[in-house]
């Protein structure tokens, strides 16, 4: 169904997303929680949408379940046309290879180089690239060539995310998900790395979802959905071609 091969990769291009009533609940009885109530939307293929909201709104929680690392309590979630909540076992192993993901904290291995953590997610796998080549080249687009040796204690924390997003890339990800990719960088660092992650969706051809608090990083998405109390409650399609003041004062609307 799924493959981490660059040619299938190329061919399979960037995934749409749909949710239909997906809720997912935490607890039982009195001390439930609803992290998601009955949220339904659709993304387009190779479009960069931000999820934003209070923490505790449901964001991470919706990306883990669109990521397959958890599972919805009622809902039906599809990616690139594959019902992810009815798929078995196997085919959700080879679903999270198909996806690349980025976290606030690096979670890189101190005890490793840049390059070696970048290979880390393909290494236990046969695949159809030069793995190493692989490694070199994304390592390179990010801003990182020849720096392959250093250790993560070696980079700065800009650098550190510019080597997990290169490590998110390498098995060829139809769908990017990133959750507060920023949230441990200076304003300046991270209007770097999201122009960065901006560039490399359309050259590798991805659909991007990022959950950020940061109304500058938002402004840089196609559309913004907001989510309180894991509801949506404002999805907002996002002028290019409106002036940068205009598109952070409608974004710091949907934050009230």
């Amino acid at each position: 169904m799924y493959s981490a091969t660059g040619h299938q990769a190329a061919a399979d291009g960037a995934a749409t997303i749909e949710l239909d009533r997906v809720t997912r609940r935490f607890g039982s009885g009195a001390t439930t929680i609803t992290a998601l109530d009955d949220v339904s939307f659709e993304i387009a293929a190779g479009s960069m949408v931000a999820l934003m909201g209070p923490s505790g709104s449901g964001k991470s929680t919706l990306l883990q379940l669109i990521g397959a690392l958890d599972a919805p309590d009622a809902g039906r979630i599809t990616v690139g046309g594959v019902t992810i909540t009815a798929a078995g076992r196997r085919d959700l192993v080879a679903y999270r290879r198909r996806t690349g993901f980025v976290f606030q904290r690096f979670h890189l291995l101190p005890a490793l180089t840049a390059l070696d953590n970048v290979l880390a997610p393909v290494l236990p796998y046969r695949v159809e690239f030069d793995k190493v080549a692989r490694a070199e080249q994304l390592l390179a687009e990010v801003g990182l060539g020849g720096r392959g040796g250093a250790l993560p204690s070696e980079l700065s924390g800009g650098e550190q995310q510019r080597v997990a997003i290169a490590r998110a890339l390498i098995g060829y990800p139809h769908l990017l998900l990133a959750d507060e990719p920023t949230g441990n960088l200076d304003s300046a660092t991270g209007a770097e790395v999201m122009a960065l992650i901006a560039t490399l969706r359309a050259e590798h051809s991805m659909t991007v979802l990022v959950a950020t608090h940061d109304p500058g990083i938002a402004a840089r998405a196609d559309r913004v959905i907001h989510l309180y109390d894991g509801a949506v409650t404002d999805d907002t399609e996002i002028d290019p071609t409106a002036a940068p003041e205009e598109l952070l004062a409608r974004i710091n609307e949907l934050r009230q």
